[in-house]
């Protein structure tokens, strides 16, 4: 009878800990990479959409100025339904209003009453326009719940391309998520490597790095948003950090495909650190 005892109370034991456990795997950090910029986080029990992109396959025609522009763009297609990437959605961030990371199609799907981060007034006024009605402006200390979200500046191209190109390609921001027994996340946003990644990354720690990393590119060739040599200069100052390659192989423009990334990576040694997601890809952490 002793032993009868003692057998159930290991299996208690067995499934409160089998419980718990799951319970725990449910509230890890969930960061799936849709398409382009389009990435869903589940964050603290939150879960945020950032830089929604909806169009189906060669829906628009290709940037002027960049290159490939002959090419229509997404050059691929959405790996989940649009109801499928809005389930639970607590907020949307626009890190800037380019039509690859705001498209039409999101702007007639989305709610016009979903809690959205705009970078600044401008930006707020844009989305104001089309009818969207829970706008707020990102600051240094904006929070969902006891999640902090912290914009982040950048630059969308190197300071001589900034010289000519400015006014076309505006002003861009990023987001550090953080919460008390979580891991710190950094969004960079369509940024070049740069004294404004540096600060942040100095500044915060982050744990988890999302790079825009397709290397996106002018019609001259110049970047507008990281290259492979950018992520292994970001991996250099933060060694320790996870980064995650995501804008990739979805734009015209886009000239690094993940493939090269991964030759890239591994050559260097950080293929552990560098992770590369697929189009509708979750990563656990």
């Amino acid at each position: 009878m002793r032993y009868s005892n003692i057998l159930k109370f290991m299996l208690l034991m067995f499934v409160l800990f089998s419980v718990n456990a799951l319970a725990i795997n449910e509230n890890k950090t969930k960061i799936t990479q849709i398409r382009n910029a389009t990435v869903k986080i589940e964050y603290g029990g939150k879960v945020f959409l950032i830089d929604p992109m909806f169009a189906p396959k060669d829906t628009y025609e290709g940037f002027k100025g960049t290159l490939n522009s002959h090419l229509n763009w997404p050059l691929v297609e959405l790996p989940f339904s649009v109801d499928e990437i809005m389930k639970n959605v607590d907020a949307i961030i626009i890190t800037h209003t380019h039509p690859d990371h705001l498209d039409e199609v999101a702007i007639e799907k989305l709610p016009k009453n979903i809690l959205m981060f705009a970078q600044d007034e401008k930006d707020k006024t844009y989305l104001e326009n089309f009818g969207f009605t829970n706008i707020k402006i990102m600051k240094e200390d904006s929070f969902v719940g006891n999640i902090r979200l912290t914009k982040t500046t950048g630059q969308h191209g190197s300071d001589e391309v900034m010289t000519y190109a400015k006014d076309v390609l505006g002003e861009v921001s990023g987001v550090v998520f953080s919460s008390k027994n979580e891991k710190t996340i950094y969004l960079a946003g369509d940024t070049v490597f740069n004294k404004d990644v540096e600060k942040v990354v100095t500044k915060y720690n982050p744990d988890i790095i999302i790079l825009n990393s397709g290397d996106a590119k002018l019609e001259n060739g110049s970047s507008i948003i990281m290259n492979k040599e950018d992520v292994l200069k970001t991996h250099k100052i933060a060694p320790k950090a996870k980064i995650i390659a995501s804008h990739m192989e979805a734009v015209n423009h886009a000239s690094l495909t993940r493939e090269e990334l991964k030759i890239f990576v591994k050559e260097n040694g950080i293929e552990k650190l560098i992770l590369i997601p697929k189009d509708g890809e979750i990563l656990q952490f």
